[in-house]
């Protein structure tokens, strides 16, 4: 009896010791949802708003350049004076969109709030002028740097730093864009080619999705975009798709390449402010003569058109040059919207020789070539999705994977490092 006593109430020992031990896991899954929760949104509502404010900043500034165009003659001024303002006061964060990288693969340094103005004033003064720039790069190092203000604040640890920036970029990119899936699938994939980090699925989202409501709620608009018509999903569609996904993949090789050539090119100039200096008066130079400010700013409206009718077939090579001119020579802003602009048309090129929409080849390009120089693409599916419906997905899928795979490792962020190589006939590296 005095055994039998004795396991009874070892038993009973055990069953409560499980359940405080279930109960203490559950209080520390609650702690961290309860956390995040309130962290990301945090840093959803600070880079929401300031998403919002640069979004209005940049509408002026380029409804000002179009209105007033010999204001294009003082880009090569405002490229020193933007050269000046980094040389002298922001060498610390002069790498934008790759110390953001670095930083989540590497942890170091607390990044400077001084990111957050500098990127605005450089990104809306590039524009103003007439330089051809996104605005990507802008509302990624302005929330990254924001976000990054809690960790000292808060006394984070590494891990925790990590979780901070990648909701910053996720919040960054959803509310610049209106697309906070595609911003938070954006933010976990983009710093490690091939892995994805799924302990920061609910702080990238949380955030995305808050700086998004966060700028319906300033009453800031995106623009809309839609494709007129898209054809059953037959087997010889699918072909059609896979060659103009291989294209938007060279697309992507060149562009990334091009940029990259003219930033070494421009770096030999020891003197950095002069860099901007010279590419300003290249790019302004190349606008006076064409008669056009088409290959300059975001494009918007060249964008719209590829669209709906064939425009020249050459329209996607002189956005290439331009905007590689102009980020290679240090201006600020960002690639993804001239990629966007560079996959529209190039996909309206593609219209051309393949049997498919117009309309359709243009969003395919619009995502796939994004898809090869970032190096996202289950990101860029889904932007296609929340841009422009479902319906266009199984196309969309097929281009932006193919470019992906075809458009080699090196992409437009060249901190990224390789989780996974693309092509299985490749050494396997976990990072």
């Amino acid at each position: 009896m005095a055994a039998t006593s004795f396991l009874g109430y070892f038993a009973d020992q055990l069953r409560m010791n499980s359940m405080s031990a279930s109960r203490f896991r559950l209080l520390k899954k609650s702690v961290f949802i309860v956390k995040w929760l309130i962290l990301s949104g945090i840093i959803g509502i600070l880079a929401g708003s300031a998403s919002a404010f640069f979004l209005v900043s940049l509408d002026w500034a380029t409804q000002y350049r179009e209105t007033h165009r010999w204001i294009i003659a003082f880009l090569p001024l405002a490229g020193f004076l933007i050269g000046c303002m980094y040389h002298y006061f922001g060498k610390e964060v002069e790498a934008g969109n790759n110390l953001l990288l670095e930083n989540i693969n590497r942890p170091s340094k607390i990044i400077s709030l001084k990111m957050a103005p500098f990127v605005l004033i450089g990104t809306v003064a590039t524009h103003l002028f007439g330089g051809s720039a996104g605005r990507e790069g802008t509302a990624l190092q302005m929330g990254g740097s924001l976000a990054d203000q809690l960790t000292r604040l808060l006394s984070l640890r590494p891990r925790d730093r990590r979780l901070v920036l990648i909701a910053g970029i996720a919040a960054g990119f959803g509310s610049v864009f209106g697309t906070p899936l595609a911003g938070g699938i954006f933010a976990l994939e983009v710093f490690l080619i091939g892995r994805i980090r799924y302990d920061a699925l609910m702080p990238a989202f949380t955030a995305a999705i808050v700086a998004d409501l966060t700028t319906q709620t300033w009453q800031v608009g995106h623009t809309h975009y839609h494709i007129p018509a898209v054809p059953d999903l037959s087997a010889l569609n699918m072909l059609y798709a896979g060659i103009a996904g291989i294209a938007f993949g060279g697309g992507s090789m060149l562009f990334t390449q091009l940029t990259h050539y003219a930033g070494s090119l421009f770096k030999r100039i020891p003197f950095p402010p002069l860099r901007p200096l010279l590419g300003g008066a290249l790019v302004a130079v190349a606008v006076f003569a064409s008669g056009t400010t088409r290959y300059i700013g975001l494009g918007i409206p060249v964008i719209l058109e590829s669209f709906e009718y064939q425009l020249p077939p050459y329209d996607f090579l002189l956005k290439i040059l331009f905007t590689a001119v102009t980020l290679g020579a240090a201006f600020k802003g960002g690639e993804v919207t001239p990629l966007f602009f560079i996959g529209a048309t190039l996909g309206n090129a593609l219209s051309w020789f393949l049997p498919l929409p117009v309309g359709l080849l243009a969003g395919m390009g619009f995502v796939a070539v994004f898809a090869g120089a970032a190096n996202t693409p289950l990101a860029c599916i889904v932007l296609a999705i929340e841009l422009f419906g479902s319906e266009c997905g199984g196309y969309v899928a097929i281009a932006c994977i193919l470019a992906y795979l075809c458009s080699g490792h090196r992409g437009i962020y060249s901190s990224q490092l390789i989780g996974q190589h693309k092509h299985p006939f490749n050494r396997r590296v976990a990072k």
